[in-house]
C-alpha cells in the first residue's frame, strides 16, 4: 500500500510541474515580440556619445514574424539595405534574448563574430539591446513599435 501511495504522489508531482502557469511562458513572450522593433538609440565608446532619432548614423528596424522569420532594414544616407533570416527566442532563468540567424552575409549584420548571427538581450518587455558593443561596435537600443 505504501508503494502505491508513493507512486501516486510521484505521478501527481510530475504532472503538476509539467505546465508553466505563471503567465510568463515562452509562448506569451513569443507573442509579445512579434512586430516591428525600431532603433532608438546609438552609443559609442566615447563618453557622452549617445545619439537618438535622426541624429543617429542610420535608421534601422527589425520585423519579427509569427513563423520565426525576420527582416532587418537599414536606411543610411537614403540607401536602404535589407537582409532576412530566422530567429530563436531564448528564455531561461538566467538570460532572455533573441538570436538572429541571417540567411546571407551582409554588411548590416552587427555582430562580434562572423557566423551570420546577432544577439539582442531584453532590457524590458519592449526594449532590446544589441551585444555588438562588447567588441567595439556601437551600442544599439531598439524599442517595440505599437
Amino acid at each position: 500500500m505504501k508503494k502505491q501511495i508513493l507512486f501516486l504522489m510521484i505521478i501527481g508531482i510530475l504532472f503538476s510541474c509539467n505546465k508553466n502557469d505563471d503567465g510568463n511562458s515562452t509562448d506569451n513572450l513569443e507573442t509579445e515580440i512579434i512586430g516591428n522593433w525600431k532603433l532608438i538609440q546609438m552609443t559609442g565608446n566615447i563618453p557622452n556619445s549617445e545619439t537618438t532619432g535622426t541624429d543617429m548614423e542610420w535608421q534601422e528596424t527589425y520585423r519579427l514574424n509569427t513563423d520565426g522569420t525576420f527582416q532587418k532594414s537599414r536606411n543610411r544616407d537614403g540607401i536602404i539595405t535589407e537582409v532576412s533570416g530566422t530567429y530563436n527566442l531564448v528564455d531561461s532563468s538566467n538570460e532572455r534574448f533573441i538570436e538572429f540567424i541571417f540567411s546571407d552575409e551582409n554588411e548590416i549584420i552587427g555582430s562580434c563574430y562572423s557566423n551570420l548571427k546577432e544577439e539582442m538581450f531584453f532590457q524590458s518587455n519592449n526594449t532590446l539591446s544589441s551585444t555588438w558593443s562588447a567588441c567595439d561596435g556601437p551600442g544599439l537600443k531598439y524599442e517595440k513599435e505599437d
